[in-house]
């Protein structure tokens, strides 16, 4: 029976509110964010879902939205981070 562990992560300088996802052996499952664009917050949710985390916090790191030094993706990438160190 495969583990899966539910995390929730408060972005900072977003529009987004909160993000909650769940890690299922390693893998990004059912991602939501709470508030920001919605387009956007679903089209990553779904560009995610099944990915490797790594490969998601490796993709989506770095990447800002306009003028802020942030962006849901990036923030997304260190919920993901974090989540996997809260598991080691």
């Amino acid at each position: 029976m495969s583990t899966v562990t539910e995390h929730t992560y408060r972005p900072r300088g977003v529009c987004s509110r909160k993000i909650t996802f769940c890690l299922e052996e390693g893998l990004v499952r059912d991602v939501r964010f709470e508030g920001g664009c919605s387009g956007n917050a679903q089209g990553v949710s779904r560009l995610v879902e099944g990915m490797p985390a790594e490969e998601a916090i490796r993709r989506l790191s770095g990447i800002q939205c306009g003028f802020k030094s942030s962006s849901c993706p990036d923030q997304l990438a260190a919920a993901l981070n974090q989540a996997l160190q809260q598991e080691s």
